[in-house]
């Protein structure tokens, strides 16, 4: 049992809104933890740096080292750091001694001592971590320096905290607000996308991609099995498209596209065509030195032309094709007339039966007997090819019709043929060859035609010979170009047909006349498949 798996198949505007919606939330993902890191690290070093200048600041002021010496105005002090706190939002600030007991505090307290770093102790400012009511606080300490006698000495330090709670909290505003930008961005992207994907659906003609992937698929399929030569331009008469059949027909080595097409089929006028909004219809046109049957079609969408499309065969080949035809025609009127003659003579004998004239039928039957067990011991007993036996007992049967004397030569001798020669090519050579010696003796008084056929040796050897007039020494070549005849107009057809089968096959043709009258055909046909050539 076959089983199919069954394939998801997303539409162009879903692919499209997913790919810019994955886009948009990678690169704002991106920005957003840039932007978070980036302003974690700012804010903590403003709120390192702001503590440590407040600390700073108070520890410059005269009520702070007055504080630290005397403890008078100690009312001053506490108001200066009041009002410092509130100026830089600092959770606490202490004034310390130099012993490290808290003279003064605005905020919380946590106790009444605190631990100096060496850095103040040796009159250096410092930052650090604490835990202040379960929190962390970024703690900026510098030293009280008082100046006496051009000496200076640590008497106090001064410390200012500052809650990483709050920097955080602006941090996150900041974030909820990017998310804000970031949402709308994203349904900016959507709306862009569906947008964009509908244009695109417009442009391709409401083809999904995997419609378009299937039908270029399909198209190049059919070109390549198309034996037509096709061609397609646009509006300006620019190649676009062109199959194989088309380079071979026009003898290029590929197919070629983005060139004018006056310029790939020159003489054809397709230019004209094109202007001109017409078709052509099995229009005959020359091409450098060939003829094609050429039909074109206009490509139009919403009334609008975009170009044209040229199919065209090769006139040759046509004809070719209606030689084939003809020739089999032929053969079919052979058997025909094999059949009528049979039947005559059947009834023949017949009347004579009927009359009561035994002696004279019997004589006719065993007449009739010789005639044709002699001409059948040969035919069946040393020609062993079906085809050759088919077309010969035709043409006995019209030589029977025309008062001719058909005979095949006891010498005749042929295995089955190789396959590259086929019946077409054997009723195009034989056929044509008796057909010719049968009009050449039919107004002779001794009207015989002779066959003969062998392979014996590398070459596939066939002679016809008649009691006619012979060819004029001057005439053996004309009679082979097609349209010579000596019997009237439209003929010339049969021997020009005969020499190109044989060219095709490789082989040749010699034409001679015997000493007492008559011509002879001798065809040369290769047993192996060669390059085409001809020698006549």
């Amino acid at each position: 049992m076959l089983v199919v798996k069954k394939r998801f198949i997303f539409s162009l505007q879903t692919k499209m809104m997913g790919l810019i919606a994955a886009l948009l939330i990678f690169v704002i993902g991106i920005l957003t933890v840039t932007f978070a890191v980036q302003q974690t690290k700012e804010g903590r070093k403003q709120a390192e740096q702001l503590a440590v200048q407040t600390a700073r600041t108070i520890s410059y002021m005269p009520p702070a080292k007055e504080l630290v010496q005397t403890r008078r105005h100690a009312s001053e002090a506490q108001e200066v750091i009041d009002q410092m706190k509130e100026q830089t939002g600092a959770s606490a600030i202490y004034v310390l001694d130099e012993k490290g007991k808290i003279k003064t505090a605005s905020g919380r307290k946590e106790t009444t001592r605190m631990a100096r770093s060496r850095e103040i102790l040796f009159g250096g400012s410092h930052v650090s971590e604490a835990k202040a009511d379960g929190g962390k606080v970024i703690r900026g300490s510098a030293p009280i320096i008082l100046e006496q006698k051009g000496r200076s000495r640590v008497i106090g330090s001064v410390s200012v905290d500052l809650l990483l709670n709050e920097t955080e909290q602006g941090i996150k505003e900041h974030l909820r607000d990017l998310s804000f930008m970031s949402v709308l961005v994203l349904l900016l992207g959507f709306a862009g996308a569906a947008a964009l994907a509908k244009s695109i659906r417009k442009d391709t003609l409401g083809l999904e991609p995997h419609e378009i992937a299937s039908l270029y698929r399909e198209r190049n399929a059919m070109l390549r099995a198309i034996k037509e030569g096709i061609v397609a331009t646009n509006k300006e008469g620019i190649v676009t498209m062109m199959n194989v059949s088309a380079a071979e027909m026009l003898k290029l080595p590929r197919p070629v596209i983005n060139r004018p097409i006056d310029e790939i089929m020159p003489g054809a006028g397709l230019m004209s065509v094109l202007h001109q909004e017409e078709m052509l219809l099995n229009q005959e046109v020359c091409v450098g030195d060939q003829v094609f049957i050429i039909n074109t079609k206009m490509m139009t969408q919403d009334r609008q032309i975009y170009g044209i499309v040229v199919s065209f065969r090769e006139k040759t080949e046509l004809k070719k094709l209606i030689d084939t035809l003809t020739e089999v025609r032929k053969y079919s009127e052979d058997l025909r007339a094999q059949t009528h003659e049979f039947s005559n003579k059947l009834y023949a004998i017949l009347g004579l039966l009927e009359l009561g004239e035994y002696e004279e039928a019997i004589d006719l039957i065993k007449e009739e007997y010789a005639i044709q067990n002699e001409q059948h011991d040969i035919l069946f007993h040393n020609i062993h090819s079906q085809q050759v036996q088919a077309i010969l007992l035709g043409k006995m049967g019209r030589a029977s019709e025309k008062k001719v004397r058909l005979s095949i030569d006891e010498n005749s001798t042929l295995d089955p043929l190789p396959a590259h020669i086929g019946m077409s090519h054997l009723i195009t050579i034989i056929g044509n060859l008796i057909d010719n010696a049968f009009e050449a003796v039919a107004e002779q008084d001794v009207r015989q035609v002779s066959f003969f056929i062998t392979d014996i040796g590398r070459d596939i050897v066939i002679e016809v010979s008649d009691t006619g007039a012979g060819v004029p020494t001057d005439k053996t070549e004309a009679v082979f170009q097609r349209g010579y005849s000596s019997k009237g107009m439209k003929r010339g057809h049969g021997l020009a047909n005969v020499k190109e089968s044989v060219h095709e096959l490789g082989g040749w043709i010699e034409l001679t006349n015997q000493k007492c009258g008559g011509a002879v055909f001798t065809v040369f046909i290769p047993k192996e498949k060669q390059t085409k050539g001809e020698s006549i």
